[in-house]
């Protein structure tokens, strides 16, 4: 057994960047940008009204003002503004040359068809400068950043309608024991219907990636074997759910050896989850997941998403805070870091739910974060600050 924080520091040294891809703007939303991107462009790229209006010369105002012509966004000016002259103008159109302001059409009143006179003068010239918001080659995005509907219109604006990124990892998702069936099938005598499969597959998707699920495989090494000798080949990260313990039918640990599988480490002192395994072949990655479904579902929050993110070029990492208790925690044995779920209260604490241990996955449908009790820490009083990560 080796410590959680050393687990996370083995993974963290794996978790390496993936190869990159090039997406249209249609996909992009949430992948990891793999380049500094630069604009092309001034914006705005030319001299543009903020304002409906009339754009003339401010030393003008005061002056009755002849309109010359009128200037749609999109149609560049025809002629340039003279001494007591201007144009009618709409928004974002490019202002022409020799007019410095806009009077807007609130404060312009119509003396007849062809002249208007300004009935409030103001501080503001109702004009977006040339490039006054980013110059030609400034740097609009930086590598490493998490792409956002507002990232979107940037990098619509300067062009790159292929941006490059990092690629999703593939991922696949089996499920093992001979006493688990489909969702599909009222379990008979000794059976149960597979949840981990699943749960686990809602996880990922929860990241924005999209598994492959495999399906379940018998307590059965040659069955085993096969399937993930496959699955080592076909994706670059395997989730294995069961046959990780040390029951006499846990045979993943033994032929993953087999396959020529690395085996970091199997095993940390945590509770649930302890048996997590995490295994490394020619750059794909398995995790061997515990087949209590309260353990599985805390590894993959706490390990496994992690990982992925590294693999995502995602910075974030463990995304953990510390709350005070609402009641005094208590516990009989300090010898492992364990996990529990809990719910945050109106008054900005954090309170365990009723918890029977790792098969009771009941205790998660209204948890929303997972609170930390580390090791060697028997009582924590009422306030007294604790970990938790959202789930």
């Amino acid at each position: 057994m080796i410590a959680f924080e050393e687990a996370l520091a083995i993974l963290k040294s794996y978790s390496v960047k993936q190869k990159t891809e090039s997406v249209d703007l249609y996909h992009a939303l949430d992948r990891i940008l793999a380049e500094d991107i630069h604009s092309d462009v001034a914006m705005p790229p030319f001299n543009k009204s903020a304002m409906d209006g009339f754009a003339c010369r401010k030393s003008d105002l005061k002056n009755p003002l002849v309109v010359i012509e009128e200037i749609p966004a999109g149609t560049p000016p025809a002629k340039t503004i003279g001494k007591n002259q201007c144009a009618r103008i709409m928004t974002g159109a490019m202002v022409p040359v020799g007019a410095d302001f806009v009077v807007m059409n609130e404060h312009a009143e119509r003396l007849d068809t062809n002249h208007v006179r300004c009935i409030r003068e103001t501080s503001q010239t109702n004009i977006c400068l040339l490039g006054e918001d980013v110059k030609i080659g400034d740097l609009v995005l930086k590598k490493g950043e998490r792409i956002l509907p507002s990232h979107i219109a940037i990098l619509a604006s300067v062009g790159r309608s292929l941006p490059l990124v990092y690629r999703m990892p593939s991922i696949a998702i089996i499920s093992t024991g001979n006493e688990l069936v489909e969702p599909v099938v009222k379990p008979g005598s000794s059976k149960i219907r597979n949840s981990n499969g699943y749960q686990m597959y809602a996880q990922i998707q929860q990241m924005g990636i999209l598994p492959v699920y495999l399906g379940i495989v018998r307590d059965d090494q040659d069955s085993l074997e096969k399937v993930l000798a496959s699955s080592l080949q076909n994706f670059d990260v395997t989730l294995i759910s069961g046959g990780v313990s040390v029951g006499d039918f846990d045979f993943v640990p033994k032929i993953l050896s087999k396959l020529g599988v690395h085996i970091p480490f199997h095993g940390m002192d945590v509770k649930p989850g302890k048996h997590l395994l995490f295994g490394e072949k020619d750059y794909h990655f398995v995790f061997g997941m515990p087949g209590n479904p309260v353990s599985s579902f805390v590894q993959l929050e706490v390990m496994v998403k992690p990982f992925l993110a590294g693999l995502m070029g995602r910075n974030e990492g463990n995304v953990a805070w510390y709350l005070p208790l609402e009641e005094e925690f208590v516990r009989t044995k300090g010898d492992q870091l364990i996990f529990i779920p809990a719910i945050t209260t109106i008054h900005g604490t954090v309170l365990p739910v009723e918890y029977h241990g790792s098969a009771h996955i009941h205790s998660y449908i209204h948890a929303r974060v997972i609170m930390e009790i580390p090791i060697g820490t028997l009582k924590i009083k009422k306030g007294g600050q604790v970990r938790v990560r959202p789930i």
